[in-house]
């Protein structure tokens, strides 16, 4: 057996999700070969003394190179969005292949692999954003790119452009639990986002800040709850995106207690930022809009309890970069209402650094979990099989970080296209600092490496993990025994 390695990571803490051990990593051509003390010398050395060797990180929910509702096209193309990721850290992003009313799906998605093909610098995949299930999506497309590795659907209970009514959502839960793919899900209650926007605007409450009532705490838990339910009927496991409150993390919970096929996601501008982000001179809170947009301490509180119990399975980035100008959020000018702002902040890059700071360098949950919630559970739940994990056979995707190192975000700093930093004077407290692709440093001490179109595409598979239960509703059964 050949001893010799292309490349050994030595004298570093290894961190995983169930453990940290000091060892070495050996790695031959794309995959890791050997962890052990005193592995024998590689073509290259690569000295982790002192710093903690982590998986890669996956984030998956980037929106890029994405036309929003709004026809506004996200400022990041595929070549600095994941730039951007990999100087953070991540080597495994899963973005949107965003299908508008009368596009035929499966051309959709081939249009953004080719862009992806071109640009991407980190490996990939896509989540098909379905807004019109029409026959041929349900029985032609949707069961074709399912099996060509698509493993996942978005769908929308609100915005114009992208929502499905119950009907439709029930189809594609079907057409998804008869292929095998998870339902992904943007859950909030269109009735009430509405009604309370008309109000604001008609009393000429229509800064930023008033986007936040715009958007009822109850309107996610309803919706929440809602898509729950319909996940129990057909017993098609689902994945409940970008949780905010207090109250749907508690749905959730009792949920999963009930044996239920739900998993839940939140993100960083959710346990650190609160709504008074928003309340800025002018129009500037319009940097910090997304939605649902963020909410109180409380809810801060009860987002990390939800990570600490499983009740939250990962942590995503919701990257939804638009420059603060004219492309972007001022496309309808300095004094637009916040009807008109386009949601979103980037978070590509940003994502790993807060969480290490908070789980890491101030010990709240530790390095272990920080792993698993922002690259182990992300691999597993949605079919990445060789990412997320620093095992032998797994694609070397590893990333190396000085926990003593200091950064305070400054006002334009990141390596994406988005112009401004939403965490401007904010100190972390840990650093990626060399991040190797499939055993290719693409980040070396700051320097980045990589060449467009270098990453590659990710064909998942179904996991048993988020298989369905076995357990539909009595009803649900009793038709589905009628139409076979």
């Amino acid at each position: 057996m050949n001893d010799t390695y292309d490349v050994v990571v030595r004298g570093g803490t290894i961190v995983t999700a169930t453990q940290s051990f000091a060892a070495d990593i050996g790695i031959r051509g794309e995959r890791i070969a050997a962890l052990g003390a005193a592995l024998p010398a590689g073509r290259r050395e690569i000295d982790a003394t002192g710093r903690l060797v982590m998986p890669g990180g996956v984030d998956p929910h980037a929106h890029i190179e994405q036309m929003s509702g709004m026809g506004l096209m996200n400022a990041d193309t595929f070549e600095t969005a994941t730039r951007s990721a990999a100087m953070g850290g991540t080597t495994s992003v899963i973005s949107f292949a965003a299908q508008h009313p009368g596009a035929r799906l499966k051309d959709v998605v081939a249009d953004y692999g080719a862009r992806a093909e071109r640009g991407a610098m980190i490996d990939h995949a896509f989540h098909m954003i379905v807004s019109d299930p029409d026959e041929i999506a349900l029985s032609e497309d949707l069961p074709k790119l399912i099996g060509a590795g698509h493993r996942s659907i978005k769908i929308f209970t609100t915005y114009d452009k992208v929502r499905l009514n119950d009907r439709q959502i029930l189809n594609v839960m079907a057409c998804a639990r008869e292929y095998g793919a998870l339902v992904c899900i943007h859950a909030e209650n269109d009735g009430l986002i509405g009604w309370a926007k008309d109000r604001l605007l008609a009393a000429d409450l229509t800064r930023p800040v008033h986007h936040s009532v715009s958007h009822p705490r109850l309107a996610e838990l309803e919706a929440v709850e809602r898509m729950i339910r319909f996940a129990e009927f057909l017993d098609q496991p689902i994945m409940l995106f970008h949780i905010s409150t207090a109250e749907a993390v508690a749905a959730v919970r009792a949920a999963r207690d009930r044996g239920s096929p739900v998993w839940a996601e939140t993100c960083p501008h959710y346990l650190f930022m609160t709504s008074e982000v928003l309340d800025k001179p002018g129009i500037d809170g319009a940097k910090w809009m997304c939605s649902p947009p963020q909410r109180t301490e409380v809810d801060q509180e009860a987002l990390w309890h939800g990570l600490a119990l499983g009740d939250l399975q990962l942590v995503s980035s919701d990257h939804a970069p638009y420059r603060f100008d004219e492309t972007g959020k001022l496309s309808a000018g300095e004094h637009a209402p916040f009807t008109k702002i386009a949601n979103g902040l980037p978070g590509l890059e940003v994502r790993l650094p807060l969480m290490f700071d908070a789980m890491v360098s101030n010990g709240r949950y530790g390095a272990e979990k920080f792993v698993e919630l922002t690259s182990t559970a992300a691999a597993r739940l949605y079919g990445l099989q060789r990412k997320g994990q620093l095992v032998p056979g797994a694609d070397a995707d590893v990333t190396i970080w000085d926990p003593s190192r200091q950064v305070t975000f400054g006002e334009n700093d990141l390596n994406d296209n988005v112009g401004y930093n939403p965490w401007v004077g904010r100190t972390v407290t840990g650093w990626p600092t060399t991040v190797l692709l499939r055993g290719e440093v693409i980040v070396d001490e700051g320097r980045f490496g990589a060449q467009p179109g270098s990453g590659r595409f990710l064909n998942r598979v179904a996991e048993d993990i988020v298989q369905p239960t076995g357990r539909p509703a009595d009803e649900a059964r009793l038709v589905q025994e009628i139409l076979s």
